[in-house]
């Protein structure tokens, strides 16, 4: 008997299935990380080449609204902390807060864009992790039929014994099968996760810098700012 005749003619080659099942996931869900990361490589590449390129912060603020990716919206939630905080009176202790804002916004929006590329890992570990327990339980099963079998057969011969316990097995190695691509699939993106975030840490702190050489001001058309989830404008007091 076949174990991937059917899936519902055995315990163990629905487990066969299912793995099976597992890996399409697995490499379905590299490919759409593999064009997501592509994407958003090229996205900030050109981002970064306007946004230097620009004389000054305000100039930069068009750019950095107009392009996608995850360093121009790391820029674009720098720009509505600014934008927010010019609303307010411009004495010292709100200056402080100026900065305070500034840095949340920033860390905000990276904590923000890193849960975006997360997304699909946790899938993809959790198939590395359980793939070879799974495959394990299909041949444990395999084997308690086999034994069944042979017990109901009255023949404990090399060949009564050896064919059933053999197909049960594959479970087993199909699991191996689909849990090694799997975490290497895993840790690969997870390295291009903690490069991503990096680089955003390291153009947030450049953004912080630029923003407080100008005095946590940029003089751009108010059109521009928009704020970010989480941004709300002072509410003024009744006079």
């Amino acid at each position: 008997m076949s174990l991937l005749a059917s899936p519902l003619e055995s315990v163990e080659s629905a487990v066969i299935w299912l793995l099976v099942g597992f890996s399409v996931v697995t490499w379905g869900l590299a490919l759409v990380k593999v064009v997501q990361f592509v994407r958003l490589k090229n996205q900030d590449k050109r981002f970064h080449q306007q946004f230097w390129a620009a004389s000054s912060l305000d100039s930069a603020a068009e750019p950095s609204h107009e392009l996608p990716g995850p360093a121009a919206r790391v820029a674009q939630a720098g720009y509505a902390a600014i934008a927010v905080g010019d609303n307010q009176a411009n004495d010292l202790s709100h200056a402080i807060n100026h900065q305070d804002r500034l840095e949340r916004a920033l860390r905000q929006q990276i904590v923000r864009e890193r849960r975006s590329l997360e997304t699909g890992l946790a899938v993809v570990a959790s198939i590395g992790s359980t793939s070879p327990f799974i495959g394990l339980f299909g041949t444990v099963w395999g084997i308690m039929e086999a034994l069944k079998g042979i017990s109901a057969a009255g023949s404990a011969s090399l060949e009564t014994v050896a064919g059933p316990i053999g197909a049960a097995l594959v479970a087993t190695g199909v699991g191996i099968a689909v849990a090694v691509p799997a975490v290497l699939v895993y840790n690969y993106f997870l390295r291009r996760l903690k490069l991503t975030a990096a680089d955003l840490d390291d153009f947030a702190h450049d953004f912080y810098s630029l923003a407080q050489k100008s005095a946590f001001r940029v003089l751009v058309h108010p059109a521009v700012h928009k704020p970010q989830a989480g941004f709300t404008q002072p509410v003024k007091e009744a006079s």
